[in-house]
């Protein structure tokens, strides 16, 4: 029945809850989650980094990991007028959205985008009580022979350009 599977949709996404991975057990379903489903698989996160669980009634519909900012990255640094000593005393200040996964089971309109743009708001201040300061930009890197991106443009994502792949050093 089409009415009981978008009643069901409605009751996931009002009872998102997006939860901050603090320890262990947390960080080894983060991992096991990446490695198996997300099609980069898992690597560490460079430098800084935050990694996020998205559940609706203590069910793992989503997983998420921010790092370190690639270091140069030409339409970004365009977009913000950086020189290259200005990219160096702030990169820091970016945070790269290196993993979303929603789990490949989970079929919820709109889930994406909320995740999304709740993690966009939550993150600094959760990256400023584990690093002492607040980034002042997200960012991410779109594969679009495989996506199209259609999430990040919903959550209010900029797209500035597109970046070759020797730029992501």
């Amino acid at each position: 029945d089409p009415q009981v599977q978008i009643d069901i949709a409605i009751n996931f996404l009002s009872n998102l809850q997006l939860e901050l991975v603090r320890n262990k057990t947390q960080s080894a379903l983060w991992n096991e989650h990446i490695h198996r489903y997300h099609y980069l698989g898992f690597t560490p996160l460079p430098g800084a980094q935050l990694r996020y669980i998205a559940y609706s009634d203590d069910k793992i519909l989503a997983l998420l990991g921010f790092g370190a900012a690639a270091w140069k990255v030409a339409p970004r640094d365009k977009f913000i007028t950086w020189d290259s000593l200005q990219r160096q005393s702030r990169l820091h200040l970016i945070a790269n959205n290196s993993r979303f996964l929603i789990l490949p089971w989970i079929k919820i309109k709109n889930l994406a985008s909320k995740v999304l743009a709740l993690t966009a708001k939550r993150l600094p201040e959760d990256w400023n009580a584990r690093y002492g300061y607040r980034p002042v930009l997200l960012e991410t890197f779109v594969e679009t022979n495989r996506f199209q991106g259609t999430c990040y443009k919903a959550a209010n994502w900029i797209q500035i350009g597109r970046a070759s792949c020797r730029e992501r050093v």
